[in-house]
């Protein structure tokens, strides 16, 4: 669900166009975070505060539920260099807006467009694994502008007003006059001592992505994303996350920037259905062409045994159609799937990698061990304890390896042996004793077929 505004508060920096000014003089702005966060932590049934600090910026961010009016909330971001931003929201949104104003963003205009006190971004969507973050795409030639850009002479605050709490309706439509309402803002904070100058005060951005050349509809935005009109306006009905929020409103409509419709698609791309999609073998069942290649193995498996043998076909006449002549057919199909395990999983494939997963996982281990030694004392003669550890993933494939190809198995253990002991002189032992454990913990064999594998890696022990 994207989360929308209400208002601004009147001791706002950074006014958010179009949006109303509401009186948020109950409210200890300037007394800091801890203040401003006591306002409703605590306090009742419904009131919740939080506040959260960057030490290195000095900036913090606060919300807090209005006392009047416990529906609503208050959401504050304040930078020592580029003032703050004070926002009315709905109570049970300032919670999401805090979380998004845990990193850079500073301010959000246009859908999305965020600001960072230097540079504008795009709405983050296409995600970035490295940084777990969405990619900082930069919105072209962007220009800030400031409340001295706005401000227009034919303005007069005599036709506005500062809205109340008590009094604050949020399904109310947006002032048209608002060059009125900003004009009376204006007047109002630079009354206040120590007031942000007017032209540091961010109002808006403008960018060509922004122009109306560059704006979409509804069907050319679906068009571009590869979907009907009416399944984009059900995904918007649904406040679909994944869908962008509209850059402007025209005539009632939504319409998106170009540039914020193709990062779209290229996240839908990129995303878990959009790679399914990609790497699909474009047939009735919608299998990845893998999964296609085992389909057709099969089919062709089955249909040679169900059809091609004689002993089998007769089974089809009526009087064969029994239980005990199903389940030697089934029986006979399912051997086939056994026999043919590794036609799905390669062991060839699966062996090395199951040896480098564990490997790397003993590589940390041994990393992390030579760190602690270098702040140990020990004695010459004191035998070394190796503390060596499998993850659970793999201790799990690992199982299944054993479990599924137990002479594959042994022999790739075997490699983890050998080479465990010639990168770090690991005795096989210990890494025999590793394994063990770790399928003992996470695995599936029974205490039995476990402890008999096992014996048969053992060291041979000599006379």
């Amino acid at each position: 669900m994207h989360i929308h505004p209400l208002a601004n508060g009147v001791r706002t920096d950074h006014p958010v166009p179009g949006l109303p000014f509401v009186d948020d003089s109950h409210i200890p702005l300037d007394e800091g975070p801890e203040a401003i966060e006591a306002v409703g932590r605590n306090k009742a049934d419904g009131m919740w505060g939080r506040y959260d600090t960057n030490r290195q910026s000095g900036a913090w961010y606060a919300f807090t539920t209005d006392p009047l009016d416990h529906s609503l909330g208050w959401s504050v971001r304040y930078h020592p260099e580029h003032g703050r931003t004070v926002l009315l929201m709905r109570d049970n949104d300032t919670a999401s807006l805090h979380s998004t104003w845990g990193g850079d963003q500073l301010l959000f205009r246009a859908g999305g467009y965020w600001w960072d006190g230097t540079t504008w971004y795009r709405p983050g969507q296409v995600w970035d694994p490295i940084t777990q973050d969405h990619e900082r795409r930069k919105a072209r030639a962007a220009v800030t502008v400031s409340a001295t850009d706005m401000l227009d002479g034919r303005a007069d605050p005599a036709r506005a007003h500062i809205g109340k709490v008590l009094t604050f309706e949020p399904k109310d439509p947006a002032p048209e006059n608002w060059g009125d309402h900003l004009a009376l803002w204006a007047q109002l904070h630079q009354e206040r001592g120590g007031a942000l100058p007017l032209d540091r005060c961010v109002v808006d951005l403008a960018s060509p992505e922004l122009t109306g050349a560059q704006l979409l509809g509804v069907p050319e935005m679906a068009e571009l994303g590869g979907i009907t009109a009416s399944t984009l306006r059900a995904y918007i009905s649904r406040g679909n996350s994944e869908v962008p929020q509209p850059q402007a409103t025209v005539g009632g409509r939504d319409q998106w920037a170009r540039a914020v419709a193709d990062d779209w698609v290229e996240a839908r791309q990129r995303s878990y259905e959009g790679v399914k999609a990609t790497m699909s073998a474009g047939d009735r069942h919608d299998l990845s062409r893998g999964a296609a290649e085992v389909r057709d193995h099969f089919a062709a498996d089955f249909h040679g045994t169900l059809w091609e043998r004689p002993d089998v076909r007769k089974r089809w006449i009526l009087r064969a159609r029994n239980e005990t002549s199903v389940r030697e057919v089934s029986d006979a199909l399912a051997w086939t799937v056994a026999v043919s395990l590794d036609r799905i999983l390669p062991t060839h494939l699966l062996g090395p990698t199951v040896v480098d997963a564990v490997l790397h996982g003993f590589a940390d281990a041994v990393e992390m061990d030579r760190g602690d030694e270098e702040h140990e004392e020990t004695g010459p003669e004191e035998e070394r304890v190796w503390m060596l550890y499998v993850s659970r993933p793999v201790a799990e494939m690992l199982d299944w390896f054993i479990r599924h190809h137990p002479e594959s198995a042994h022999h790739y253990i075997g490699d983890i042996t050998r080479e465990a002991h010639r990168r770090w002189e690991i005795p096989a032992e210990e890494t025999i004793r590793t394994l063990r454990t770790a399928v003992s913990m996470d695995g599936k064999m029974s205490d039995e077929d476990r402890k008999t594998f096992f014996t048969l890696l053992a060291p041979a022990k000599t006379a």
